[in-house]
């Protein structure tokens, strides 16, 4: 198999996802276009070099729709040879992208791709693009779904995790992500996003609360208490885990996955490709894990996944110096921590998508960029990047700094 180089590894910043958000106004294939550009330019190639952009898109409708990948590289300028294409595993899409591209790659067929992921949620809301799963009642009860909000208060309950524990672990992502925007941790990566005349609309997470507190949090109402009580789903999720006699409601906005908008990408290919190109690899591609799981629970496939990855790369879960976990929920990273028995001083260490949003097909290349860069900066090697997904998915990938 042909070794996957990452050669770069760009993103927006996450802006809020609401009208009031500073991206509200820039169309989602903006976003895509700004890290699209982003990419050749910092690297000096000619675009037609690339031989396709595969981007994850979560809610392909609308803004997003007609594969918005080859609209995107064709409003980014890229050559009319290069093609596109749009996929969709809900959270973890973004990721999707960086590993069918890497899989491309390694077994000969590609020399140079570019992956990543765009989700403009102020201008197409989540769920936009429906699905029989959500919507169609038969299937719904026949499949035992209930929304991801009562899955993480699932979670919490099985493993122990209390309201405090969840604002604990919201307060610290916080923390270290406000810790990070200061120091510029994040700023080989950002690209900002300019509008049509060229001045900057963003060029920072938004959603970073540098002045979160334990006071501030517990004053949250629990967001899907009334959506299990009042519209059965507690009682559906109880039926598959009779164990429990209720589910303890202790997720809410402060320590869930803020609405964002946002675009990454990600470019990878072959050492002959980066030489031919005189590109330097920041970075290979490891191994990867994808697996599923109970879709009622929904939310535990990264430490299946991970296990899958770890074991493919000959790695243990010691060998690992950073890992990526998606912040989807805080009891779903607590409960990646506590299976894998992970050191918490490795996870998520300049905070994550509770601190700075989760832009759902973008996601899963944010993270990896971010340890990327982390890797870099600190001179480690191994960092494991891990997303929930929806049904019951979960996708894992390991990347090795080069040196």
């Amino acid at each position: 198999m042909e070794k996957t180089y990452i050669y770069d590894a760009v993103r927006t910043p996450r802006g809020k996802g609401k009208k009031g958000g500073s991206l509200y106004g820039s169309r989602p294939i903006h976003l895509a276009k700004t890290v699209l550009e982003a990419l050749v330019k910092r690297n000096d190639i000619d675009s037609s070099a690339i031989e396709d952009v595969i981007l994850g898109c979560v809610s392909q409708v609308s803004e997003q729709g007609g594969c918005i990948a080859k609209s995107a590289a064709l409003y980014a300028g890229f050559h009319e040879s290069v093609p596109g294409v749009t996929l969709n595993r809900f959270c973890g899409s973004g990721l999707e992208a960086v590993n069918q591209a890497a899989c491309r790659i390694g077994c000969g067929q590609h020399q140079l791709l570019v992956a990543g992921g765009v989700e403009g949620m102020s201008r197409v809301p989540m769920g936009s693009d429906g699905g029989p799963w959500m919507i169609d009642p038969d299937v719904a009860t026949s499949t035992n779904f209930v929304p991801q909000g009562i899955s993480a208060d699932l979670i919490a309950t099985l493993c122990g995790h209390s309201r405090v524990d969840v604002d604990q672990f919201a307060l610290e992502s916080q923390q270290k992500a406000a810790n990070a925007a200061k120091e510029n941790y994040f700023k080989k990566s950002i690209i900002p996003v300019l509008d049509c005349n060229g001045l900057t609309l963003l060029d920072h997470d938004e959603t970073i609360r540098g002045d979160a507190s334990m006071d501030k949090l517990s004053g949250l109402n629990p967001a899907f208490e009334t959506l299990g009580t009042k519209y059965g789903f507690d009682s559906l999720a109880i039926q598959k885990y009779p164990k429990l006699e209720k589910i303890n409601h202790v997720h809410h906005a402060g320590n869930s996955s803020g609405i964002v908008d946002g675009a990454a990408a990600v470019l990878l290919g072959t050492a002959e490709a980066g030489s031919e190109l005189g590109m330097k690899a920041r970075g290979s591609i490891k191994s990867m894990g994808l697996v599923s799981t109970d879709p009622t629970i929904m939310l535990t496939g990264p430490g299946p996944a991970s296990k899958l990855a770890l074991s493919r790369a000959g790695l243990a879960v010691s060998d690992i110096d950073l890992f990526e976990v998606n912040e989807a929920f805080a009891s779903v990273v607590l409960n990646f921590i506590d299976e894998l028995k992970v050191d918490r001083s490795k996870v998520n260490i300049n905070g994550g998508a509770i601190a700075m949003g989760h832009p759902l097909g973008a996601t899963g290349a944010i993270l990896l960029a971010t340890a990327l860069d982390e890797l870099e900066r600190r001179d480690l090697t191994f960092g494991l990047i891990t997303l929930c997904i929806g049904g019951g998915m979960g996708i894992a990938t390991i990347i090795e700094r080069e040196a």
